[in-house]
């Protein structure tokens, strides 16, 4: 399969894009972080996905510093949750209107542009990781309502969601959805109904932890041995047998892998172009779903 383009927030991309929360680990080797965003380009990914908490600012700045306003690259970017240096985990939730706001100023400063693309509200109801307590259980509409004025006064162009439920988009899609990223994967498919919901309504689907996670409890694509077996046949490796399932399965999906290895990136956009056939893909497709919904330091 050639891959094809996908529409996203009014654009046609690219379906493979570059998640940039590895570039933190080349914060002490900045040129190579500028220069593996750089070949992403080359390599025509058109769909970065960033955040301020990506390295307390680093990947921002590294991606501010990489792209050219003529290499016509959307930068997504995240908020609902802040920069915690020295915390375990080395982020805070930031899920109240006042701190929604401050996370665009902050992505906007460190972008060093006048409008974020595409921000997407991390929710965090579903998927692994934590879970809002205290003031930081927040209403959906109170959040909406500081997203869509954000929107309306230019500062960002479209409003995505993360690591939400099924209940929850569907209360949010009057207000203009353009993205879901959920922790989704071949071996974690529990979202299959919000993944046709977004299909139907025209919502790109760019799943976080597309091959699983590396964190304890979480099941991991590359050791499934259907997946390992697929690979051996096509000659690929089993993490790019992961990414092509994805590409297959939805004609709305959009890939943000992420990597600090420019050999790795160079794997992943490769992806795009592995063929299965009927029963390759059903066997693929019989791999048993188990749950991501699993707490993580």
């Amino acid at each position: 399969m050639t891959t094809v383009t996908a529409s996203f927030a009014a654009r046609t991309v690219f379906r493979i894009g570059y998640g940039a929360l590895h570039l933190e680990r080349l914060h002490d080797r900045r040129d190579e972080a500028v220069a593996l965003v750089r070949r992403a380009v080359e390599l025509g990914v058109d769909h970065v996905d960033t955040a301020e908490f990506y390295g307390f600012g680093f990947a921002n700045a590294v991606i501010r510093e990489a792209l050219r306003p003529e290499d016509g690259v959307l930068v997504v970017t995240k908020v609902g949750a802040d920069p915690n240096p020295g915390g375990k985990p080395a982020l805070r939730l930031a899920q109240r209107p006042e701190q929604l706001r401050a996370s665009v100023e902050d992505n906007l400063r460190s972008l060093g542009v006048d409008r974020l693309p595409v921000v997407n509200l991390r929710r965090l109801d579903s998927g692994p990781g934590l879970r809002p307590e205290g003031d930081q259980v927040v209403d959906l509409d109170d959040q909406l309502a500081v997203m869509t004025a954000l929107r309306d006064e230019g500062k960002i162009g479209a409003i995505g969601l993360s690591s939400v439920t099924l209940d929850v988009l569907r209360r949010a899609l009057p207000a203009g959805v353009v993205c879901v990223q959920n922790a989704y994967s071949l071996v974690s498919r529990d979202d299959e109904e919000m993944l046709r919901l977004c299909t139907a309504e025209d919502i790109a689907w760019v799943p976080y932890f597309p091959l699983g996670g590396a964190f304890p409890g979480l099941p991991k694509v590359t050791d499934e041995p259907a997946v390992v077996a697929a690979a051996e046949s096509l000659g690929v490796t089993p993490s790019q047998i992961g990414l092509a399932w994805l590409l297959h399965h939805a004609p709305n999906v959009l890939l943000i892998p992420g990597t600090a290895n420019a050999a790795h990136l160079e794997a992943n956009v490769a992806a795009g172009e592995i063929a299965f056939d009927a029963a390759a893909l059903a066997t693929l497709d019989a791999v048993e779903s188990r749950s991501s919904d699993v707490p993580i330091g």
